[in-house]
């Protein structure tokens, strides 16, 4: 190891593997807890894209969400020594990064949330969300169709309160399961259940019949 580098190991819990950590995974982490900053970036490739756009679909403006993902990131690196192993690598990053937003929004540190399709204009070059709800490419009505579904779908979530819209965007856009859903918002998975009802309820009575099939 660099003797120039700081080490981080000194009061780091133990890692386990139990929930899925990749071999390769941990050895990144291992060299980031011995301070290794060089070994982050690799994990940051992996996933910077996914929690950026997770962090898009939250704020609603692009340059908050790439404070935002940097943030988490910033943090998920602080934080390494007492990462555990316990859950998987990107859900606890996840974690992180929903929490930077969601703090950050009920704290008012950040302009209000904007239209999501604003946010997909002004961001065109950026990457885009998993599992959005997309055109199959089938003709041009029916690509007409799809776009103005999705633009319903989008402005109804801008709506939402925020641990709502949360709760959507992982489950709808990520496509979590409700184990990881429970395991980024640190709830039971029962109340990860009763809360998505709830949100797609309010979503439904927002645009009534439309997302029956989006949702279910």
């Amino acid at each position: 190891m660099d003797p120039q580098t700081r080490p981080m190991i000194a009061n780091a819990r133990p890692l386990t593997t139990d929930e899925g950590l990749s071999d390769e995974e941990l050895a990144l982490i291992e060299r980031c807890r011995h301070g290794d900053t060089a070994a982050f970036e690799p994990l940051v490739h992996r996933y910077q894209d996914r929690v950026y756009n997770t962090c898009l679909r939250l704020c609603g403006k692009p340059e908050d969400a790439e404070d935002f993902a940097q943030e988490a990131f910033f943090k998920a690196f602080s934080s390494l020594p007492r990462f555990d192993g316990r859950s998987r690598f990107y859900t606890w990053l996840f974690r992180i990064a929903v929490n930077v937003v969601l703090s950050a929004r009920r704290g008012g540190r950040r302009r209000r949330v904007v239209s999501l399709n604003a946010a997909e204009s002004e961001d065109a070059g950026r990457p885009v969300p998993r599992n959005q709800f997309k055109s199959d490419g089938q003709d041009p009505s029916h690509e007409a169709d799809t776009r103005e579904r999705h633009g319903r779908v989008m402005a109804a979530l801008d709506d939402l309160d925020h641990e709502q819209r949360a709760i959507i965007i992982l489950r709808d856009m990520e496509a979590m399961d409700y184990a990881e859903i429970a395991a980024v918002l640190e709830i039971a998975q029962g109340t990860v259940k009763s809360r998505l009802h709830r949100a797609r309820m309010a979503l439904r009575n927002k645009l009534g019949a439309l997302v029956e099939d989006e949702c279910d």
